[in-house]
């Protein structure tokens, strides 16, 4: 008898490079999808979302902006970074100890990573956006700076002369625009928001457990309708 055909599975996962939470769940999310080989064929996109747009070219200090938006004291802040770091950790993501410093404006990320779903290979928006995130909270680096992310371009093997080009216009500017207007519009104001078939929502840096049972889930759903 033959294998049962994995089950097609849309997933538009909504977030911004600089959330730290969006890194825990999407090393959860592909943990959950490694457990699910062979019952789930994930067609995976990964959707823009800005937590600060209005950020200035020069960055802020992280701890200001933090009390700024949020309130939170310096002690309070590490205990939460001591919170991210450790599930970090669980799902094979590795977060600077020391925080990073500032936060940069995304806006130009996002562009070449709507690029990379555009015009790249299968598979190259997923490790873009990983390597943007490694160099945002793993390195630290200044995700405002075109040098850095022409790096993580290079890294992933996209083509850096292109990702010049997009970066040096307004190119995929209108596209972000729509596609962060559309998400907001539909109710979407905190990342992680992990969008299943365009239907399903699973909310916020989850486990691993969580998403594999809901994957399943819905997995199973889709199976029982198609047959």
């Amino acid at each position: 008898m033959n294998p049962p055909t994995p089950a097609s599975l849309k997933i538009d996962f909504v977030s911004d490079v600089s959330c730290p939470w969006c890194a825990v769940g999407l090393g959860a999310l592909e943990e959950a999808l490694r457990r699910l080989d062979g019952e789930v064929a994930a067609d995976l996109h990964f959707q823009p979302f800005e937590l600060n747009p209005r950020m200035g070219p020069q960055g802020q200090d992280i701890g200001e902006h933090l009390r700024e938006k949020y309130g939170s004291t310096p002690e309070q802040q590490a205990q939460i970074r001591n919170t991210i770091r450790a599930r970090g950790a669980e799902v094979g993501f590795a977060f600077n100890p020391e925080g990073r410093g500032r936060i940069w404006n995304t806006f130009d990320a996002h562009r070449l990573l709507h690029w990379a779903d555009e015009e790249g290979a299968a598979g190259q928006q997923h490790a873009l956006k990983k390597a943007l995130m490694a160099a945002c909270h793993t390195r630290s680096e200044a995700m405002g700076h075109h040098g850095v992310l022409l790096a993580c371009v290079r890294e992933v093997g996209l083509d850096e002369a292109r990702a010049a080009q997009i970066l040096a216009s307004d190119e995929f500017a209108q596209a972000v625009r729509e596609r962060e207007a559309f998400y907001t519009g539909h109710g979407i104001h905190s990342v992680p928001a992990v969008i299943i078939n365009d239907r399903h929502l699973i909310s916020g840096g989850q486990p691993a457990d969580v998403f594999e049972q809901a994957l399943r889930q819905i997995a199973g759903g889709a199976a029982a309708a198609s047959s």
